[in-house]
């Protein structure tokens, strides 16, 4: 067995993968100089998994030399096909070299050669000098090198997994040996790189004929012994194709380099060049990992301890020395905190931590005092959780001092996690473990013994000690300290009083939908069936697709790899082709409903009030619009009846109560109004102006609004609200349409008429581009590391949401204050009437019919007035039996 282990990596190849499995998160990865990062860490994953999978003694990664090798003089049009390498790729490839030199890891180029040739010629060398090799690719053309002496591990699932070919793996995936894989390249070519091979002929009929013939070489001796046939033919016709393609796919073994074994020894990381790399790079996680497991003169660096003490009902007194501010943290595993086990608590400051894992103690009284006194503030990470979790012990948790979560969200939305430890780790403190590296993962997760529980806590203690000072520093230097302490800290209490509060179900009118979409469906489905002439399987595409495109012959809009496109955006193309498209549409709009709304609210129906208890998310989204989940329900339908429907299952929680609902009007468009300064949307909204009625007498050059019909105020419509969006020609003539040159006159013909609206787009780009973000009317931050890209696509995105975040931010601002207003209101006039939900731009009520009078005036006064505009807000209300009747 050989003692010595050579590690390959193709360079190139590795980026690319690592690139392009990050691609989605693009804008994420780019560190403070705008430089993007995203293949950079998916290399270092791979590094990372890697190294000590195989335990090298030996390393080289191999880049391609240029675009321009031998195989080009062989083949004019070699990789011909390949388009461009991103230059957010370009710009990292200088920086992988950097990486490799802090893992101690040498790179090699050869000019005229590929990656693939330095491999190959080391491999063969080493293995010649009885090294075991390993080569890591993307590529699978580089398993033809897999022998006894040599794996090949080919990349899946990003960059991190690999599935090792050996010889016998090779014959087993593949059908053929390693040796034979340049014949099956030479006979059925390779699109990827660009070389021909022989015409109709695939890999599956190159196998074939290798298990018949064994090499390209006997095939073509024995060409007599094949049946006349087209394949015939085209072997003979292509013969130097095939030959030529068979030397483009042999990875040379002899290539001259000029580096040896004894030039790739690995020696492991130099911890001082990665740590200041990866400083660079804000790598906050990888850095966090050096402090873990870092060696130093061969002793391992370990995190500073921590010291705690494990309470119980005989300390507890020693609790009584807290005073004025103390940390706590109370853990539940589970996502929904609603119905979460309780794992443990833990207490203290920074010199005195106290942790248990028995929760019943915290309803001591001497704790219970503590957490309930309005004198003592207390610091914690995600105070809505807490809150809710104390709640359920029968616990009012009074005066929370930091948040980490809220600060950590609030001074930057791109960058922040539900994960304290990886949280902390974001902002530079490394002396936390994440929750999956202590519960693990998935069905996995599982509470450790005490002492490492214990342990875990104290860190998550000892870090909301730490981080809350400095987050709050650095929110006040922000100038959106106003923003954590006057809108989303009582937020974040005001929406945990809501979640508990929950709102009641009508278990029987679902039931009742439940058998009405059921009916409903199946007469849509006869239907469907009798239109087709036969029964087929409705939610199988490809069925679909055959009996749609090849029996009832409609038009093809658009194929895909196994057949053909049955998406909605393709059905609504073939609108009027045939009754069977609107029957399917319909169809696939009222499954939908039913599944996600009827069927999804039976199952999250609590049966002990019968309620349901919907988690806000507050630290998610980037413009600060609160989302809910378990379940959502800030997305149910309100285009359809059908849809809309679902709101009649939502009801008050007693006799003599109603649903009372209030919303703003046009929101959006009137913080455009305020925000832009621009005099004619301001004097539209003041005179009380139809806004969309406005625009479309000034757009279409009408005489006055009695010209202006529905459809051309739907339009008008679309154009306000795509200004808002920041819509192109395009978008905004495939919305209403028309063509692009009459969706550009409309909107070269607004910003004519709303001069002040243009203005404000043209300055907010220009001052994301200076400054790196823009900001709300309360100072709520959206970074864009893109706005400056050299990526056209990535650069109009980001000046599209530099535009729009302002308006739909401030909007989610209004709201959010009056939310905080309102609930300071009913606490003030000490009425029973509760706040049940916020969706978007509404606020939903249960009201006693005694305070209804009052409600009725009081919610809209206190919505229009929680910020003053230019323009006025303008509220409406409605109150009914159910949600639904209250519009």
């Amino acid at each position: 067995m050989a003692k010595d282990k050579l590690l390959l990596i193709d360079g190139n190849s590795i980026a690319f993968r690592s690139f392009f499995a990050l691609h989605n998160s693009l804008s994420k990865f780019v560190n403070k100089n705008g430089l993007h990062t995203n293949a950079i860490f998916g290399f270092n994953k791979m590094l990372d998994s890697i190294l000590e999978q195989y335990q090298p003694t030996a390393a080289l990664v191999a880049f391609d030399a240029g675009k321009t090798t031998f195989r080009n003089g062989k083949f004019d049009n070699y990789k011909g096909g390949r388009s461009k390498t991103p230059p957010e790729l370009s710009e990292q490839m200088p920086y992988l070299r950097e990486l490799l030199t802090g893992y101690g890891i040498k790179s090699y180029e050869l000019p005229n050669y590929e990656a693939d040739d330095i491999i190959g010629t080391l491999a063969k060398e080493a293995e010649a000098q009885d090294y075991a090799v390993v080569v890591v690719t993307g590529d699978r053309d580089l398993t033809q090198l897999s022998s006894e002496k040599t794996i090949v591990a080919v990349t899946k699932k990003g960059v991190s997994e690999v599935e090792e070919y050996t010889p016998a793996y090779v014959e087993e995936k593949l059908g053929v040996t390693p040796k034979q894989i340049i014949d099956i390249k030479g006979l059925a070519g390779d699109t990827s790189d660009n070389y021909p091979g022989v015409t109709k002929v695939g890999e599956k009929t190159a196998i074939k004929l290798l298990k018949q013939f064994d090499s390209l070489e006997n095939l073509y001796e024995h060409l007599d012994e094949l049946k006349p046939s087209k394949m015939k033919e085209h072997l003979i016709e292509d013969r130097d194709n095939a030959f030529i393609s068979k030397d483009l796919a042999t990875i040379r073994r002899d290539a001259p380099i000029e580096i040896s074994l004894d030039d790739v020894q690995y020696a492991g990381i130099n911890e001082e060049y990665l740590r200041e790399f990866y400083h660079q790079m804000n790598f906050k996680s990888f850095l966090s990992k050096l402090d873990q497991t870092a060696t130093q003169d061969g002793v391992e660096a370990v995190k500073k301890e921590v010291v705690f003490n494990v309470l119980n009902k005989d300390n507890v007194e020693q609790l009584q020395s807290l005073k004025g501010e103390i940390d706590f943290y109370l853990e539940m595993l589970d996502k929904n905190y609603h119905l979460s086990d309780f794992t443990g608590f833990v207490i203290g400051n920074a010199d005195n931590i106290w942790v248990s894992d028995d929760v019943e103690l915290l309803n001591n009284s001497k704790i219970k005092a503590i957490l309930e006194d309005p004198k003592i503030k207390i610091n914690v990470f995600d105070s809505k959780r807490t809150y809710v979790g104390l709640h359920r012990l029968g616990i009012k948790l009074t005066a929370v001092n930091f948040d980490i979560l809220l600060q950590s969200y609030l001074l930057d939305t791109n960058d922040n996690s539900n994960d304290l430890g990886q949280l902390a780790h974001e902002h530079d403190y490394d002396a936390i473990d994440t929750d999956d590296d202590v519960y693990g993962k998935g069905a996995k997760r599982a509470v450790p013994e005490q002492t490492e529980l214990f342990n875990h806590l104290a860190r998550k203690l000892a870090a909301i000690n730490f981080l809350g000072k400095q987050l709050d520093q650095e929110l006040v230097k922000n100038e959106q300290n106003n923003l954590y302490w006057d809108i989303e800290l009582p937020l974040a209490i005001v929406l945990a009083k809501m979640e508990i509060s929950g709102i009641k179900v009508d278990r029987n009118r679902l039931n009742q939908m439940q058998s009405e979409f059921t009916e409903r469906l199946s007469e849509i489905e006869t239907n469907i069936y009798n239109e087709a002439g036969e029964e087929f399987n409705l939610n199988s595409p490809k069925q679909l697709g055959v009996v749609l495109f090849e029996k009832l012959k409609l038009p093809i809009i658009k194929k895909t790899k196994t057949g053909y496109s049955t998406a909605v955006d393709v059905l609504e193309k073939l609108q009027g082709e045939s009754p069977i498209i609107d029957n399917i549409l319909n169809y696939r709009t009222l499954s939908k409903i039913k599944s996600t709304y009827v069927d999804g609210l039976l199952k999250v129906i609590h049966t002990t009030d019968e309620k349901v208890h919907t988690t806000y998310v507050q630290t998610l989204t980037q413009t600060g619009r609160l989302s809910s989940i378990d379940p959502n329900l800030q997305n149910i339908p309100v285009r359809i009846e059908e849809g809309r429907k679902i709101r009649q299952a939502f009801v008050p929680a007693r006799e003599g109560w109603h649903i009372l609902s209030s919303d703003y009007s046009q929101i959006e468009l009137r913080v455009l109004a305020h925000i832009t300064g621009d005099q004619n949307l301001q004097e539209a909204f003041k005179n009380g102006e139809d806004i969309h009625a406005t625009t479309a007498v000034k757009i279409f050059g009408l005489k006055d609004a009695s010209e202006v019909t529905p459809n051309i105020r739907r339009q008008a419509k679309a154009v306000n609200f795509g200004i808002v969006y920041g819509i192109s020609d395009y978008g905004l003539s495939q919305n209403i349409g028309i063509s692009r040159k009459d969706a550009k006159k409309f909107i070269e013909t607004y910003f004519k008429e709303f001069p002040g609206v243009k203005k404000y787009i043209d300055e907010s780009v220009q001052l994301a581009k200076e400054q790196g973000y823009v900001e709300t009317i309360a100072h709520r931050r959206r970074y864009l590391p893109d706005i400056n890209s050299s990526s056209f696509n990535l650069r109009s995105f980001a000046e599209r949401t530099a535009m729009n975040t302002p308006i739909q931010g401030s909007a989610a601002d209004i709201i959010k204050i009056a939310m905080i207003d309102m609930e300071n209101e009913l606490e003030k006039r000490n009425l029973k009437s509760r706040m049940l939900l916020q969706v978007h731009d509404e606020l939903i009520f249960e009201v006693p019919d005694e305070e209804m009078t009052l409600m009725k005036e009081l919610v809209p006064k206190v919505m229009d007035s929680a910020v003053k505009l230019d323009v006025p807000l303008k509220v409406g209300a409605a109150w009914g039996n159910t949600w639904y009747d209250a519009k």
